[in-house]
């Protein structure tokens, strides 16, 4: 399959992500984070088995074919582990675009230090700003809205979510809000594990990711 054939309704067909990113100047794009970084999900009917960040990335390749694109997610890691292990191989990639997804594995701590977990976003937020890179970023979805088991999971995620904010905020990174997306209510937007996003959850990341690229090109 090479084009989803899914009638969702917050599918984004090509002509309209390619007429969002019609003037995106990124030649670098890296991609930092945990398992929903790296891509790990299920197939769905409907929609080709391609992550986010890939998903993102062809749409980006569209506008500009010699893109560079690294994708360092690697599932299981904490917030810390990633700003380890990733920020300074982004770094020396030298991205213009970055997009920075963890903190999500910090939760399923037995004691979560949400302060330590801001500061760990703010200093991979923080230097990819610093370093020149746009960088867009991510409050997670409300995954209890279709899976009432995880009810007691969602303060926990709504924390979470206000850090990005805060440190999006203070280091001017593009914020993809996910939280009260529609898609959240559905069972089909996730994997049978109840954690990581189907392929019909990438393809819906995906598209918020492109057209909050396309509302920071509008305002540029």
């Amino acid at each position: 399959m090479t084009e989803d054939v899914s009638t969702d309704d917050f599918h984004l067909p090509a002509k309209e992500a390619d007429r969002l990113l019609a003037t995106a100047p990124w030649k670098r794009f890296a991609v930092l984070g945990d398992s929903l970084a790296e891509g790990l999900g299920e197939p769905a009917p409907g929609y080709r088995t391609l992550p986010w960040a890939d998903r993102t990335q062809e749409a980006l390749a569209r506008r500009r074919p010699d893109l560079a694109y690294v994708n360092l997610g690697l599932r299981g890691l904490v917030a810390a582990e990633v700003r380890e292990q990733q920020l300074g191989r982004a770094l020396e990639f030298g991205p213009d675009l970055a997009a920075v997804i963890c903190g999500g594995n910090d939760l399923f701590r037995p004691v979560v230090d949400m302060d330590a977990v801001e500061g760990e976003l703010d200093a991979i937020i923080g230097g990819l700003r610093a370093a020149g890179a746009t960088v867009i970023t991510y409050r997670l979805m409300n995954i209890a809205s279709a899976i009432p088991q995880l009810e007691a999971l969602s303060p926990k995620l709504l924390r979470l979510n206000e850090r990005v904010s805060a440190v999006s905020a203070r280091h001017g990174a593009l914020v993809v809000d996910m939280w009260s997306h529609p898609a959240c209510a559905d069972i089909s937007t996730y994997s049978s594990d109840m954690i990581h996003a189907s392929m019909r959850g990438h393809a819906l990341l995906a598209a918020e990711t492109i057209r909050r690229l396309g509302r920071h090109l509008a305002s540029a």
